[in-house]
């Protein structure tokens, strides 16, 4: 009997595959024209939710409004969604007198998973878990990391799919701090 086959070419394929995917799904979802209520687009009022964050707080995101709000999908056991939190802690700290705030979305984990995850980050920041999905349905979520940047009239200026790196920090932050 000889060795066996190296199937590593064709899972990175399949994997290929799954992230063109996920991707070409993602364009259409926010570059279709709009018709339906709950379409989000640049420009438009970003849609409002309330729950219940991690810790068991209530929260509102009407009760930013006159900030910046960055409203981030996400989970742990995300890969690029763990990989951002050092740079979204860096970042709130240098935007700190701008009154910037950032809002985590559960999305696909369970609490306690986050709870901890938070814990070891050091994350001072709110999530707030979506158990029915409707928060994601209303901003028309297509995968985790998904991040939605929000001026302080509450007008989505900017959206990221996939993880968050310096540069689109900046470049979508710009647009939510009136420095574009």
């Amino acid at each position: 009997m000889g060795p066996a086959p190296d199937r590593r070419p064709v899972v990175v394929g399949l994997l290929a595959a799954l992230a063109v995917t996920v991707a070409v799904v993602a364009i259409v979802a926010l570059t279709r024209p709009g018709g339906d209520v709950d379409t989000i687009a640049r420009g438009e009022p970003a849609p409002t939710f309330a729950g219940m964050t991690l810790e068991g707080e209530a929260f509102r995101l009407a009760d930013l409004r006159g900030r910046p709000v960055i409203v981030n999908f996400w989970g742990p056991t995300c890969v690029p969604c763990r990989d951002e939190f050092p740079l979204f802690r860096a970042k709130l700290a240098e935007h700190e007198a701008d009154g910037v705030v950032l809002v985590g979305i559960l999305m696909a984990d369970p609490p306690d998973l986050a709870r901890q995850f938070v814990a070891d980050q050091a994350a001072d920041w709110p999530t707030v878990i979506d158990p029915d999905g409707a928060i994601k349905g209303a901003y028309r979520v297509v995968a985790r990391p998904q991040t939605y940047f929000i001026d302080g009239d509450g007008i989505l200026r900017g959206i990221q799919i996939g993880e968050v790196r310096d540069g689109d920090f900046e470049r979508h932050y710009a647009l939510i701090a009136g420095r574009s």
